[in-house]
């Protein structure tokens, strides 16, 4: 079905691609696209939630979990760019590390990447970075300058403000704590791709996979549908694979409905 569809990924830590993009990119891969993810960062300033094995870093841990989570996930391939995690807080951010970087030289790294595999559609996260985090907020820079540099089809991975306050405990909750400044209005959501059946217990054993960061308290099979079941886009610009996704699957009416809407929120 979007087998002319070559999509870009693009997150900021190992744990993130199965927190907000899982079902999509699992959706996308078995609808015959090719996804490739590009990791940013290492994620090595994050803390363990698991012992390490000995000789074990957290940065080869991180990594070794992100390539299973791939294979759960449908990537086709994985870039790793390899900037440092950035850590959680406000600067100065030391040599090497994403948020210390400039964003048009990671940008032209990351236009490598989608050039060479013919990319149509890149994914990245809103203005925001979803929560704040600098290495976040990198990843909207430099997916924003791809998108444009390359006229990409783009979207925004975000949240539902309201829904993320009113759903089960997040692990946006753990992470950041106040959910204040996290995602966006559901006025500014352009569409939402919700789970069909496989790919929830894919996204489910995705971030299972992640186990040195996301801990059983965060995969309560009671609530999982309902805190990870829907992941919500922003459109950047013209349609692209993940439109393409959601007429596929769509009944016929759904589909004219679909096409009368201007910019549809959570369809």
């Amino acid at each position: 079905m979007l087998s002319s569809h070559t999509v870009i990924v693009l997150h900021a830590h190992p744990d993130d691609e199965a927190i907000f993009t899982g079902l999509t990119m699992r959706r996308l891969a078995d609808a015959g696209a090719r996804v490739i993810l590009v990791m940013a960062t290492d994620g090595a300033a994050g803390v363990p939630h698991v012992p390490l094995s000995r000789g074990e870093s957290l940065r080869s841990r991180r990594l070794a979990e992100l390539e299973r989570a791939c294979d759960l996930l449908g990537v086709a391939r994985l870039e790793v760019l390899g900037y440092a995690d950035s850590g959680a807080h406000g600067g100065p951010y030391r040599a090497g590390t994403l948020g210390a970087a400039s964003a048009t030289r990671v940008a032209r790294q990351v236009a490598r990447i989608a050039s060479r595999e013919g990319a149509t559609t890149l994914v990245h996260y809103d203005p925001g970075g979803i929560y704040r985090h600098v290495d976040h907020v990198q990843v909207h820079r430099v997916g924003a300058l791809v998108t444009r540099s390359l006229q990409l089809a783009g979207y925004q991975a975000t949240v539902d403000a309201s829904a993320l306050r009113a759903g089960p405990r997040h692990v946006l909750q753990r992470a950041a704590g106040d959910l204040t400044d996290m995602g966006v209005p559901a006025s500014r959501i352009s569409l939402a791709v919700d789970a069909e059946g496989a790919d929830l217990l894919a996204k489910m054993a995705a971030m299972a996979t992640h186990a040195s960061q996301v801990g059983a308290a965060d995969l309560d099979p009671s609530c999982f549908a309902a805190a990870y079941g829907r992941e919500w886009f922003v459109r950047e610009g013209r349609l692209g694979a993940l439109d393409a996704l959601l007429a596929a699957s769509a009944g016929p009416a759904e589909a004219t409905h679909r096409n009368l809407q201007l910019d549809g929120t959570a369809i």
